[in-house]
């Protein structure tokens, strides 16, 4: 070998290694960037409601994995309620009425990041994915979901003011966690049947893609259209507006954000020093 195939070796190999230096030393800045960019955080005028008032119940479902996906949901990190402040001061107004009868408020869903939104989309157009199907969906057809708008790209709850609500008889007992695997009941089953839950009957469940869930529907009657009313009535007088197609969805109007959609993500960090 002569001493110029050597040199050439040679500058060849430090370059080699100059190559492999710069790629590392980019991936590491660009990690480093990564997590130094800090996520989002609300805007003042969003508030933990448990600041508001600690006496509502909270049993945030997508945090969990008992819900119609199957499984924690992005966006939800802890299991804090997360609302425009007008808003859970409007609910603390509607707790103060149910307690003196004997009730309390329960949130099933506050604030919700555009993530888990579209985490829901993904999930959707997945039609091979039916885990759930047996409790949450039993009689629609996963390709139906967005025709029949029980999924959508945007959600009201991105603007902070919308809660999935229902009441509980005091005193409460603790819904039993769900078991991933357990067998699943229809979500429109009788309430014995159903899986459990500590709030008073509404007829469904929490989340059941069905008519029945339809808040007016005229099947629902007796008790069960007793309890619907009190809860839309409490939640009225505090300034809630329900929707039709669910007996446990209410936004408080005005909203402060209204064409305002959050990323967000459900920590109490996001909302670390707002009262």
């Amino acid at each position: 070998m002569t001493i110029r195939s050597t040199v050439r070796g040679l500058v060849a190999a430090a370059a080699a290694l100059l190559a492999v230096t710069a790629t590392a030393s980019t991936a590491t800045a660009a990690a480093s960037s990564a997590r130094a960019t800090p996520e989002p955080k609300a805007p003042a005028e969003f508030v933990a409601l448990a600041t508001v008032d600690p006496t509502i119940i909270q049993e945030l479902r997508y945090i969990t994995p008992h819900n119609f996906v199957g499984r924690p949901i992005d966006g939800y990190r802890q299991p804090v309620c997360i609302l425009t402040r007008h808003a859970a001061q409007a609910l603390h107004r509607a707790q103060l009425k149910l307690l003196a009868e004997g009730y309390s408020l329960k949130v099933y869903d506050c604030f919700r990041p555009q993530r888990a939104v579209d985490n829901f989309v993904e999930w959707a157009k997945d039609l091979d994915d039916n885990r759930m199907k047996t409790e949450f969906y039993p009689l629609v057809d996963k390709s139906r979901l967005f025709d029949d708008n029980y999924i959508a790209a945007k959600s009201g709850h991105s603007r902070g003011s919308s809660v999935d609500i229902t009441i509980v008889k005091l005193p409460a007992w603790p819904t039993r966690p769900y078991r991933p695997g357990q067998p699943l009941v229809n979500c429109f089953a009788p309430k014995d049947q159903r899986f459990p839950d500590n709030s008073v009957d509404m007829g469904t469940g929490f989340d059941c893609f069905d008519t029945l869930s339809h808040t007016d529907d005229p099947r629902v009657q007796g008790v069960q259209r007793a309890n619907r009313d009190l809860l839309r009535g409490t939640l009225k007088e505090a300034g809630f507006v329900g929707i039709p197609e669910e007996w446990w969805h209410f936004t408080y109007k005005p909203e402060p954000f209204p064409d305002t959609y959050f990323d967000f993500p459900v920590a109490w960090r996001s909302v670390a020093g707002h009262r």
